[in-house]
């Protein structure tokens, strides 16, 4: 029987689920940052600009 890891049992779940929040908090911080009118405004003129319309 292998003992050696008996310390890190579970680190995997709890990484993923470090990850998950982070994304999560990313993600909301995206939303919050792309409801500004100044970011749309550029962003549609960054789109524009490449579709050349």
């Amino acid at each position: 029987m292998d003992t050696d890891n008996r310390g890190d049992e579970g680190m995997a779940t709890v990484e993923y689920a470090l990850v998950t929040v982070a994304a999560a908090g990313f993600a909301g911080l995206l939303v919050v940052i792309l409801k500004s009118d100044e970011v749309r405004g550029l962003l549609l003129g960054i789109l524009r600009g490449a579709l050349g319309t």
